[in-house]
């Protein structure tokens, strides 16, 4: 993965702005030398429908930080089935900068996200399982309880299932209580595993969060 620069910003006119707005005409500044030209069309191509496919290629290419979020933010807000695998393809990416960012926009939209989490929570990944557990921490879903539990009976990971205890230490009920003590059993001869649920049902049982 290239080294991701932050360059300085460049002035863009306002006929290079203006001049062929349309679908086409964005879509080609997309690829300006010109890296506010190129953000300009990102924020514009955003009223199209059609232009996840473009603003996920520009997105495996870019350099300029500025554009790429300028490109995640659109990702968002238009929030179609491309735009949300483009968005998911950055938590397998190798440089973490790209993969934070897209875990913030992730997080931001929980409507679009919540039909894909099953999906993410059970890929072959489990770096991306890890991340996606790292979406549901501030992804205001009512669901998130039921797949912290889901994770902790089900997937075989250590690492996976102790980044889902620390989350549901914080928001865990009394639904999750016999699914934590299954686990540590489970888990028996992983010290940090058990420590963790005893501070989980800890905290469940005392009503801190």
């Amino acid at each position: 993965m290239a080294f991701i620069k932050q360059q300085a910003p460049q002035a863009v006119n306002e006929d290079e702005r203006t001049a062929k707005r349309d679908f086409g005409g964005l879509s080609a500044e997309l690829n300006s030398d010109n890296a506010t030209a190129r953000r300009w069309a990102v924020r514009d191509l955003v009223t199209f429908p059609q232009a996840s496919d473009v603003l996920v290629a520009r997105l495996k290419i870019e350099e300029d930080v500025s554009v790429r979020t300028a490109i995640l933010s659109s990702l968002a807000q238009l929030g179609d089935k491309v735009a949300l695998n483009g968005l998911v393809t950055c938590l397998r990416s190798d440089e973490a900068s790209l993969r934070n960012e897209a875990i913030e926009v992730l997080k931001a939209i929980p409507d679009e996200v919540g039909p894909i989490i099953n999906t993410l929570l059970h890929d072959n990944d489990s770096d991306v399982r890890i991340f996606t557990i790292n979406i549901l921490e501030s992804l205001r879903h009512d669901n998130v309880e039921q797949w912290l539990m889901s994770v902790i009976d089900n997937d075989d990971q250590v690492n996976v299932c102790a980044t889902a205890v620390d989350l549901l230490s914080e928001v865990g009920t009394e639904l999750s209580i016999q699914s934590l003590i299954n686990l540590k059993q489970r888990f028996a001869n992983e010290p940090y595993m058990c420590f963790s649920v005893d501070l989980a049902l800890k905290r469940i049982e005392q009503g801190e969060h």
